[in-house]
């Protein structure tokens, strides 16, 4: 019928989503694409027009469910537990798989040939979200008392780091590496908890 999908969208967007995130958006033809869901390529320029708009349905999904994920980490009691559970989160993120994945939000923003406009803005519209997930929990009085710097400005370098471990991961392939490096940073930001001061909300 017209209007309807003639295929399993979620099955395909799940299959579109893996290809991309393997390959990386300019090295992915939407006859891989094809090849992935078993949709015919036709089906997939009428469904989707072109690959652009189809890989931006499918960071959509990929940006909300990461989101999600993440304000699941950072919903931790303690401020040191949060952000460890948030990198541990990103790290197994892109370390999973074989050959490991990588982060699919960091692999597009450094391909030359994903340089449309749109895409750029839902990269960033995904780190900027990131970026307010970490502020508000960073915001909260127990985390306030033990930072070092403004939240707004931890939040910034927090976000800037899972970035740089991205590179790293690509470079070493050492995940424990990666959770050393977080740690340090986390331990940099916060100031040590005081141990009266424990023992007298304990």
């Amino acid at each position: 019928m017209v209007g309807q999908r003639q295929f399993d969208e979620r099955r395909t967007l799940d299959r579109a989503r893996e290809v991309f995130w393997l390959k990386g958006y300019g090295a992915t033809s939407m006859q891989d694409l094809a090849s992935a869901s078993g949709v015919l390529r036709g089906s997939l320029y009428n469904a989707y027009r072109d690959k652009e708009t189809l890989f931006l349905r499918v960071f959509d999904d990929y940006a909300e469910q990461f989101l999600a994920d993440a304000a699941q980490a950072l919903a931790q009691p303690v401020v040191d537990q949060a952000l460890r559970a948030f990198f541990d989160f990103t790290i197994t993120s892109m370390t999973t798989g074989v050959p490991t994945r990588g982060c699919l939000t960091t692999k597009t923003a450094i391909d030359t040939k994903a340089d449309g406009e749109r895409i750029r803005a839902a990269l960033r519209d995904l780190l900027d979200k990131m970026e307010r997930l970490v502020h508000e929990r960073l915001s909260t009085g127990e985390a306030r008392s033990r930072l070092a710097i403004p939240p707004a400005e931890a939040a910034r370098v927090l976000i800037t780091m899972t970035r740089g471990i991205v590179v790293m991961e690509r470079v070493y392939q050492d995940p424990e590496r990666l959770r050393a490096t977080a740690a340090a940073l986390i331990d940099a930001l916060l100031t040590p908890v005081d141990p009266g001061r424990r023992s007298q909300t304990g």
